[in-house]
């Protein structure tokens, strides 16, 4: 039967990994805090803004907004569980219990699952809307409920598992060196999930791109001249680089690394990159305010009305006048008209 080291310290077990303990600050640690601090309450304040925004304005309780609440949810989650990392990191980490430190990478594995499982998502929704011509506002409520529903389990599951089974408390030849309380077998499989949603929202924004654009050529075949056509088209290429590109450029550095080390690459330097990385993904959380919802113009205008308590009245009144359809996520809009009627309006 394999020992276990249940009454071991911290410094054990980062020891056995070859993963540096600090017993001080060093300018590096100063370096990481002071950004993540500052990301953290970024991502703290625009989030909350964001679930203020969708809670205070009633043209936001429909399901898509749900989602994208959801998201704001789940990403706050995430700056909240940054910045309790960041309180104990650096020196405070050799103080730290074994059940301290699981805590501790249980609300940052929980939070960056349920961020991500959301944006696949969102993904799935906006995908079906626009393949059964359907508004967002008739979504049903019932199943993306369930989504959110699944989103959070699967998040609370990859998150407890570690603290349960999925470590090396008994197994210490299976220690991560960016986790070395975890098991390698966890960091691969987490990398694998998340580069797994990548490709699912590449497919299935490539799919929306290639049917939107063939229905508006459809569409201008029949009417002479159609302006609209080629703004469509670039609107629509823009609003899904800008969602996949986000989504490249904040995971892809941190899904490698832990995909490198959860393969155990003894040659790969993993610890000297992994704090800027996790940083990376961290900022994710507020790119994504940025692309899925400050780029709404209904969105905007209700910010305006919660930051600016002056203009309050001049804002209802103006929100009470606004009679077109809102703008959701990176709200690209398609309008494609049939016989004067619009066929479609489907935001991306």
């Amino acid at each position: 039967m394999a020992q276990c080291y249940y009454n071991e310290t911290i410094g054990f077990f980062y020891n056995n990994s070859g993963k540096e303990l600090s017993s001080h600050w060093r300018p590096k640690d100063v370096v990481v805090v002071a950004l993540g601090l500052t990301v953290s309450v970024l991502v703290l304040l625009t989030n909350l803004l964001i679930i203020a925004a969708i809670a205070s304005n009633r043209r936001f309780h429909q399901p898509i907004y749900y989602l994208l609440g959801n998201l704001a949810a789940a990403d706050l989650f995430a700056g909240v569980a940054y910045l309790f990392l960041m309180f104990h990191t650096g020196p405070r980490t050799a103080r730290l219990s074994l059940q301290g430190w699981f805590v501790r990478q249980g609300l940052l594995d929980t939070s960056l699952t349920a961020s991500v499982a959301t944006l696949l998502a969102i993904a799935v929704e906006r995908h079906r809307s626009v393949m059964a011509v359907q508004l967002h506002s008739r979504l049903p409520r019932g199943r993306v409920v369930m989504l959110i529903v699944g989103v959070w389990a699967a998040a609370l599951g990859l998150g407890l598992l570690p603290a349960h089974s999925w470590h090396c408390l008994c197994a210490l030849d299976r220690c991560s060196r960016m986790a070395p309380l975890l098991s390698r077998s966890y960091l691969a499989v987490w990398a694998l999930s998340s580069l797994l949603v990548f490709l699912l929202m590449v497919a299935v924004y490539t799919r929306i791109f290639f049917y939107v654009r063939r229905r508006v050529q459809r569409m201008a075949e029949h009417v002479s001249c159609h302006p609209r056509y080629r703004e469509t088209t670039l609107s629509l290429v823009k609003t899904v680089v800008i969602i996949l590109g986000a989504f490249v450029v904040c995971w892809t550095p941190g899904q490698v690394v832990l995909l490198l080390d959860g393969l155990d690459c003894k040659s790969c330097n993993v610890l000297a990159v992994e704090k800027y990385f996790l940083l990376l993904a961290e900022a994710n959380s507020l790119v994504n305010a940025v692309v899925y919802s400050c780029r709404d113009a209904e969105m905007r205008r209700t910010f305006r009305r919660l930051l600016c308590c002056q203009c309050l009245r001049r804002s209802t009144q103006e929100s009470a006048h606004y009679t077109s359809s809102t703008r959701a996520g990176a709200s690209t809009r398609i309008m494609l008209p049939e016989n004067g009627h619009p066929l479609m309006d489907s935001t991306l």
